[in-house]
């Protein structure tokens, strides 16, 4: 994974620290449970299991029941970090999520692990790439996607602070680290990492550290382009896209998710209301991924900081053809 991010120092999993926040917060709130699916050594939910046995369940190879349960728990007061990989919490407990949870507005928060194709080896059975879709469709849920270790601890406590539903995404490899410190976070809005004129690459996840190199690599050919780290999907920040749009007049957005339904499209709408300006994306395009080494199937699907600086000069090409009386608001 670290050629892939040139010049980014790669820091732990995102899941890893999604497992020392949770422990972080189990010292100081009570009124934490945590529930597993069977799968916390791989969700990093042990290490909160392992300080506070009395408030930690592994329910078994059970999802959608963990999601009522959660509901239940909710409603006797308690806060309930649900965890399992995101392709099993998200699919098989939709129903539930949607009735347990959505529809009540509980106060539940969901963290789905092994996000996107990045878990590699283990294959299409567990590469969840159509879960902030579906979250997204879920009415009172909040749904971020942090981008490396600093941000998912921010994110962890932004989550137990807000009243309601909350799904989290974190992955299995190494992230690259884009932040030096834990940053301010407030959901709903944007990080903008990197300024620019030319054009805006706004991504979330692994990829805001590829965003960060195509950066890069397009400012040697004298594009500016800036950066944004739009974590939360929802509620988007509708501001700062709007920004994007008028300021710099082209926009490119890069996710580990299919292209339908995922951060680009939630982007797409909010330039089409607000702003329109020529628009690339960088994603899944209505395919599954197969099993291989993570990097290799970030390559071969066009997840990279290459593809991200072809969307841009595509999307520059666009902005140049596209009349200045044309680009309304």
């Amino acid at each position: 994974m670290r050629d892939l991010f040139e010049g980014l120092e790669l820091g732990k999993a995102t899941r890893d620290a999604y497992g020392e926040a949770l422990r972080d917060l189990g010292h100081e709130h009570q009124d934490i449970v945590v529930l597993d699916a069977d799968l916390a050594k791989s969700t990093k939910s042990w290490t909160f299991g392992a300080e506070f046995p009395d408030r930690f369940f592994n329910v078994g190879i059970q999802e959608a029941n963990m999601v009522g349960m959660a509901g239940g728990l909710a409603m006797a007061g308690k806060v309930p970090f649900i965890s399992s990989f995101a392709c099993f919490v998200i699919l098989k407990g939709f129903d539930q999520l949607r009735m347990a949870v959505s529809y009540p507005n509980l106060n539940v928060k969901i963290a789905g692990s092994h996000q996107g194709i990045s878990v590699g080896e283990d294959g299409t059975s567990q590469q969840a790439v159509e879960d902030v879709a579906l979250a997204c469709s879920l009415p009172n849920v909040v749904v971020v996607v942090p981008a490396d270790e600093h941000e998912t601890r921010a994110v962890v406590k932004a989550a137990y602070a807000h009243h309601g539903p909350v799904y989290i995404r974190t992955g299995r490899p190494s992230a690259p680290l884009v932040h030096d410190s834990e940053p301010e976070f407030v959901f709903g809005r944007a990080k903008r990492l990197r300024e620019g004129t030319d054009l805006t690459i706004i991504a979330n996840g692994l990829l805001v550290g590829a965003a960060l190199v195509a950066h890069d690599r397009l400012a040697e050919e004298g594009i500016a382009a800036r950066v944004v780290n739009m974590a939360t999907v929802k509620p988007l920040d509708v501001a700062e896209v709007e920004s994007a749009a008028r300021e710099t007049g082209a926009i490119v957005t890069a996710e580990e998710h299919l292209l339908h339904g995922g951060l680009g499209s939630v982007v797409a709408q909010a330039v089409v209301a607000n702003h329109p300006v020529p628009m690339e994306f960088v994603g899944l395009d209505d395919t599954y991924a197969e099993s291989g080494e993570p990097a290799a199937l970030l390559r071969k699907y066009g997840l990279t900081a290459a593809e991200i600086v072809a969307a841009a000069r595509r999307a520059i090409d666009r902005k140049g053809a596209v009349a200045p009386d044309r680009v309304v608001g």
